[in-house]
């Protein structure tokens, strides 16, 4: 399974899946072009999208929808019923390629032969109507994806402790916000628990989901794979990719875990495809 950042930040946000026979787009707040390239550099047509997965209503996250909805065909849409009220863009997608999903819902892509990719939601805790995190498990790998959301609570965490792939909110360094340009409104509204996640709280969270994946001995079970971390929609405005990358670093080095070994990590670019670490983009 590989997952691809075509773009993400606070400004918009899009990834593609490859999950065995499937292709998948995840937030389409990117200008349908570039979701296209994007795509075109996988080697895949928008034609062989089979799902396209909204986390929710905000425009860096559903911007593209309608464009979207028109180049990508045979892609069924999949959104919370809030989501879809309040994203006017979705009046654009024919009914019958919506597809209502509530916390803990899962879905089945049909798919050439025996091969099953399943794909299940999650709450987020954010500023939005009903807006739901996605994981995909294909092939005996799981992928998950957690970004806008204030907290981690209980329902995220054991949604996605056992991922081998994570991309995950790193979203302002609290320093840079606090002393910034930005309202003070904004400010309290980004550190609430409906609004994103720092560089620390990120590092700590992904600490835990470290710890979970050792064995009852403190080591990670024989033939297990590090945990392949993406940091994702940093702020432009309030963070560095140098100084979220240092941050969960160094907060993990503080619980033990080493890079290379427990863990793998990158920053997704705002601009630009960014790889899982470990994959290649030759």
């Amino acid at each position: 399974m590989e997952i691809v950042s075509a773009g993400s930040s606070s400004s918009g946000n899009s990834y593609i899946i490859i999950a065995g026979p499937a292709t998948i787009i995840l937030d389409v707040g990117l200008p349908a072009k570039k979701i296209k390239g994007a795509l075109e550099h996988l080697g895949c047509s928008p034609e062989d999208v089979g799902a396209v997965l909204i986390t929710h209503e905000h425009t860096d996250h559903v911007k593209s929808v309608r464009a979207i909805s028109r180049c990508c065909v045979n892609a069924g849409f999949f959104a919370s019923r809030g989501t879809v009220s309040r994203a006017q863009n979705f009046c654009y997608v024919p009914e019958e390629r919506i597809h209502l999903m509530s916390s803990g819902d899962s879905a089945v892509l049909e798919c050439p032969g025996e091969d099953r990719v399943v794909i299940r939601s999650f709450s987020l805790s954010h500023d939005a109507a009903e807006p739901l995190g996605f994981s995909v498990e294909a092939g005996g790998e799981k992928l998950a994806v957690v970004t806008d959301s204030g907290i981690i609570t209980g329902e995220i965490f054991e949604a996605v402790k056992d991922a081998d792939q994570l991309v995950f909110e790193a979203n302002h360094d609290e320093e840079m916000l606090m002393f910034g340009e930005y309202p003070y409104p904004v400010k309290v509204r980004i550190k609430s628990d409906l609004g994103h996640l720092s560089n620390v709280y990120a590092g700590d969270v992904l600490a835990r989901i470290l710890e979970y994946r050792k064995s009852g001995h403190g080591v990670r079970p024989p033939g297990q794979k590090p945990l392949r971390i993406m940091l994702a929609h940093l702020s432009f405005h309030n963070n560095i990719p140098l100084f979220a990358k240092q941050t969960v670093e160094d907060r993990l080095a503080e619980k033990g875990f080493v890079k290379g070994g427990d863990y793998l990590l990158d920053v997704a670019a705002k601009e630009g495809l960014t790889f899982m670490p470990g994959d290649s983009d030759d």
